[in-house]
């Protein structure tokens, strides 16, 4: 399928998404919670697009650091989104660099 065919079934599907959020009941029973949860796991599988602003200095920094990466991984290339993938999970994952990014991130402000 090509990249504008899945561009097209995405903008369908969230179409059709309030459509049948509209056709379910209102109440909160078990069975409506139940079937909220599953859709909101089913949709984890879906990717969702992330833009971050960077300075040139640190795109420009970024760059070095992606063709060292490949180079010491011998590669031809090391790409920003397997750069930002990486440091998302090691973030989510690890309590000591979560709270290094808290403390930088309180820094600057």
């Amino acid at each position: 399928m090509s990249h504008a065919a899945d561009r097209y079934d995405a903008g369908a599907e969230r179409f059709r998404a309030p459509a049948a959020a509209a056709a379910s009941p209102t109440s909160l029973d078990g069975a409506e919670v139940t079937e909220r949860l599953t859709a909101i796991r089913q949709s984890r599988g879906r990717r969702t697009r992330r833009t971050v602003d960077l300075t040139a200095a640190q795109h420009r920094g970024l760059d070095i650091w992606q063709r060292e990466a490949a180079d010491r991984l011998g590669l031809a290339r090391v790409t920003g989104q397997e750069v930002l993938s990486a440091l998302i999970d090691q973030l989510l994952n690890d309590r000591q660099l979560s709270a290094q990014i808290l403390r930088a991130i309180q820094a600057r402000r």
